[in-house]
């Protein structure tokens, strides 16, 4: 029996990919292996959106060549975009497929192996993603992934909601929806749809389940999509929205087309409409231009926002972007300004926490340990909870009944 695992680096769409890969080459006999180092088949679905995302791809690579030299590679994704010519000299990648060809990887690759009946099946992941749209029509100026991957291309609704229903009966408690630009969704079809027609679509079904949002772009969150989210009953309180930066000056430069008030404006509504709701953001610190009075306008924005936690990453030029040609920032400078704001996310991060000590909350099974068992609130709280028999995947309550910077712990309520 070929064993097969996948590496995937990225974005959440990646990982979506991934589940999906997963499942389709257990479903034809082939059986997934953990370890990379002892699969027969490596599938990795690759990233390129930083200098950092390369460098991880490259270097999984040069230890897979070393370390498993026997294994046939497929590789796809961002990076296979971008770099062909280089692949294809690593002698043990057997196939590539660009973005483009990503909906081929499947039936070309087990068109190779047999088709047998496996049954022990091994989920990729306790939280099942579902991809329902992939590319961006912006050119924000910091961001090579309109190059790679084009522009936005909507799933069929009617084939998304089947395939939440069927995660849903199959067991699973949560279902993500991802995209490289989640609010663009539907608006490529004829008619033109909406992501909030496909919640509705979600909404309606008989079966149990919940849905959490990956990023959101608060561009495109007016007044009435605001209002449906938050009363959305499927919707899990936990929104991560595409801030990117708090200085107006910086935001035009990145090409983002919105204002720091109206971030502002949406938060206010999130936290006001769904008050237990975690709230995070993405944001970048060092884009060519920062000033310190950028940096400082930012914390401001950040300390005053009703943020739970933000991730912070450091600018990164890309070669084909129109930052990437501008003078880029001192490093040690920017060293420190994203010291300073992810302190600032930790601690608002644990306040956050505090807020919801000793109250009850639904969550979901992410891992069963020995001992305890890891779960993941409705809000995104991280509990160890004592040994309990709900497979992985499945939804629990749970009471929170202590907040440490080394973990949460909790009780089955």
């Amino acid at each position: 029996m070929t064993t097969f695992s996948i590496q995937s680096f990225g974005c959440r769409v990646n990982q979506a990919e991934a589940f999906a890969w997963s499942e389709e080459f257990q479903r034809h006999g082939l059986k997934f292996e953990d370890d990379s180092r002892r699969a027969e088949l490596i599938l990795i679905n690759t990233c390129t959106i930083t200098a950092r995302a390369d460098r991880d791809v490259r270097r999984f690579l040069r230890r897979m060549v070393r370390t498993n030299p026997g294994a046939r590679l497929v590789v796809t994704g961002c990076y296979a975009e971008q770099a062909r010519e280089e692949l294809e000299r690593v002698p043990q990648v057997w196939k590539i497929f660009p973005n483009r060809e990503k909906s081929l990887l499947a039936y070309e690759v087990l068109a190779e192996f047999p088709a047998r009946e496996y049954e022990n099946h091994h989920a990729f992941r306790s939280r099942p993603l579902v991809k329902i749209q992939d590319g961006c029509n912006f050119q924000c100026t910091f961001c090579i992934i309109p190059s790679v991957k084009g522009p936005s291309i909507s799933l069929p609704r009617e084939e998304i909601v089947s395939r939440v229903r069927e995660l849903f009966r199959e067991g699973y408690a949560e279902v993500g929806l991802t995209g490289v630009h989640l609010c663009l969704y539907g608006l490529d079809q004829r008619p033109c749809s909406s992501l909030i027609e496909l919640l509705k679509a979600i909404e309606a079904l008989e079966e149990p389940g919940r849905i959490r949002l990956t990023s959101l772009d608060p561009r495109f969150m007016n007044e009435d999509f605001l209002v449906k989210l938050a009363e959305n009953p499927r919707i899990q309180p936990h929104f991560h929205l595409s801030l990117q930066h708090g200085s107006d000056p910086v935001i035009r430069r990145m090409g983002r087309r919105i204002t720091s008030s109206r971030y502002r404006d949406v938060l206010a509504f999130l936290r006001r409409e769904v008050p237990d709701a975690a709230l995070g953001a993405d944001i970048i610190v060092g884009f060519p231009g920062e000033t310190d009075e950028d940096f400082n306008r930012m914390r401001g924005f950040l300390e005053s926002s009703p943020l739970d936690y933000f991730h912070v990453f450091f600018y990164s030029p890309r070669p084909g972007t129109e930052a990437a040609g501008w003078p880029q920032e001192d490093s040690r400078i920017v060293t420190e300004r994203a010291a300073k704001l992810r302190a600032l996310s930790e601690q608002r991060r644990q306040e956050f926490y505090r807020r919801h000590l000793e109250t009850n909350r639904e969550a979901i099974v992410i891992k069963q340990g020995e001992k305890n068992v890891r779960v993941l609130t409705d809000n995104y709280i991280d509990v160890d909870v004592p040994r309990c028999e709900a497979p992985e995947g499945a939804a629990v309550r749970i009471r929170i009944t202590k907040i440490g910077e080394r973990g949460n712990r909790g009780r089955t309520a």
